[in-house]
């Protein structure tokens, strides 16, 4: 897999995606900031994950969920993987239901985490399905940008992997936070050669640009500011 390189901007001309982009910007051009979508500490956190250790298993809990399932437009994204591997991606509609979204990007875990030297994470899944049977993130085939550059191809996971549903279940009372988890089996865990396995988890504010688009832009804490990461999902005609 080619080196990625850290971009602030994203260079796709995609209309769908500039649509669903101005939807977080005023006038003047400049990133909105409201207290309800700032973002801050998460990535932050995420950053530093080759400095943790698994002494600091499920650190930085910023909350926990009051209520069963918030009845609003935001749900829940988890960023996840093996600090040698891959990175996966799961959408839930709150953190007790199992996700309607997961797929593993052709992007390893370090990588992402020099694009967040950056500050600004935008993650682009493309589906060039021509059929509009299915609902947006029911498509199967994705190509995967990251800040604008091309990384590959992934395929929608039909079902959890034994690692993923591993991680739903010990994240089912976690609204967001980012640490590390124990491994899946705590005696191989020593002999993995994929290093401990790291996590990221906040809300995302949901937002379908049209049947063939939707966006999904990070909540952090009221009051926090700093970097954003936005995941776009859009169909080709």
């Amino acid at each position: 897999m080619p080196p990625i390189h850290s971009s602030p901007y994203y260079q796709m001309d995609n209309p769908a995606i500039l649509s669903l982009l101005r939807h977080t910007t005023t006038g003047t051009g400049e990133p909105k900031r409201s207290k309800s979508s700032s973002t801050g500490g998460l990535l932050k956190i995420f950053k530093l994950f080759p400095m943790l250790t698994s002494g600091c298993k499920m650190v930085a809990l910023l909350g926990r969920p009051r209520k069963p399932l918030l009845k609003d437009s935001a749900t829940t994204g988890t960023i996840f993987g093996f600090r040698k591997g891959r990175v996966c991606l799961a959408i839930q509609e709150d953190p007790h239901c199992l996700p309607m979204f997961v797929i593993e990007l052709p992007m390893l875990t370090t990588a992402l985490q020099k694009e967040m030297a950056s500050d600004i994470v935008r993650i682009a899944l493309e589906s060039e399905t021509k059929t509009h049977k299915k609902k947006l993130l029911e498509e199967f085939v994705w190509a995967v940008y990251c800040n604008g550059r091309k990384i590959g191809y992934s395929i929608r996971r039909k079902h959890l992997s034994d690692d993923e549903l591993h991680v739903v279940q010990l994240l089912r009372g976690v609204s967001m936070g980012a640490g590390v988890l124990p491994s899946p089996n705590e005696k191989e865990a020593s002999a993995c050669t994929d290093g401990e396995l790291t996590y990221m988890r906040a809300r995302f504010e949901r937002v379908a640009g049209s049947k063939d688009s939707e966006a999904f832009y990070m909540i952090n804490p009221e009051g926090a500011a700093g970097p954003e990461l936005s995941i776009f999902f859009v169909r080709n005609h």
